[in-house]
């Protein structure tokens, strides 16, 4: 069972640990220890019990134990920190989602900043850097970060694809993508796009519609190895998994060669 709620002044120690704990299993390998610990002191107890107390955080709990945390002020996002020990099953997406969709019910654009580990995430998701900062801490280490923005206002469906990458999960054998094939998605309204590349397929690319419970309808034309340009269409079928990741579950027919259909999954590539 997965729920993202409020979090209360009986998760502090809970909150204050993931966040600790995070920091200082990645900040080392991007920043210097001065820096590693400007972020434990800025996030200390007391700055996360005064959020708890405005009402400002929230816990992501699964099967009864917090894993994960997040913050916002008004539009602006904080704090996203998961577990070490649960980072990379998609839980940090899970997080940012909820937080996304508390903020575009009163605002137009989310922003947050974006730390060296963090940033190349949230571009991932849609958010586009406005500024790159410097801020100076102890012993006149400078701490760089970048200033990200997101237009929440092309959230119209269900599912947002713009930003996600997808790789295939299984694939009937007519078809000619494989796992090392790499689908980059694109999303503004209700227009979808996509470029693909990777093991039998040379360059790819993907246009057509998403309805608002997230289900995909588009034509597909790529290059394979072999020179061969190969055209279809493809209907596709979200399915959200407990850990937040997106199955697209497919079927698809070829417009050449055969005419053939099949059928296909593909899995949401996340990490934290």
């Amino acid at each position: 069972m997965k729920e993202y709620i409020s979090a209360t002044t009986a998760d502090l120690d809970t909150v204050y640990e993931i966040v600790q704990n995070s920091i200082k299993s990645t900040y080392p390998k991007y920043y210097p220890n001065e820096v590693v610990d400007f972020f434990c002191c800025l996030h200390s107890k007391e700055n996360i019990l005064r959020d708890i107390e405005d009402n400002l955080v929230g816990i992501l709990v699964i099967n009864g134990k917090c894993v994960g945390t997040g913050c916002h002020k008004d539009n602006h996002i904080t704090r996203v920190y998961v577990e070490p020990e649960y980072q990379g099953k998609g839980y940090g997406t899970y997080i940012m989602d909820r937080l996304e969709e508390y903020i575009a019910k009163k605002a137009s654009t989310a922003v947050l900043d974006a730390s060296l580990p963090a940033s190349h995430l949230y571009f991932s998701r849609g958010y586009k850097t406005v500024e790159h900062c410097k801020y100076q801490v102890e012993n006149n280490v400078i701490l760089v970060y970048e200033v990200m923005e997101k237009n929440l206002t092309q959230n119209v469906t269900d599912i947002d694809y713009n930003g996600k990458i997808f790789v295939p999960l299984t694939n009937s054998e007519n078809g000619e993508v494989d796992g090392n094939t790499v689908f980059h998605y694109h999303q503004s309204g209700f227009d979808f796009t996509a470029d693909y590349s990777g093991g039998e397929i040379k360059t790819g690319y993907m246009v057509g519609k998403v309805n608002k419970a997230g289900e995909l309808d588009f034509f597909y034309v790529h290059l394979n190895i072999d020179d061969d340009i190969r055209v279809g269409k493809c209907h596709s079928i979200p399915v959200i998994k407990d850990n937040g990741i997106i199955e697209l579950h497919e079927k698809w027919q070829w417009f050449n060669g055969d005419c053939s259909s099949g059928e296909s999954v593909v899995i949401e590539q996340v990490g934290d």
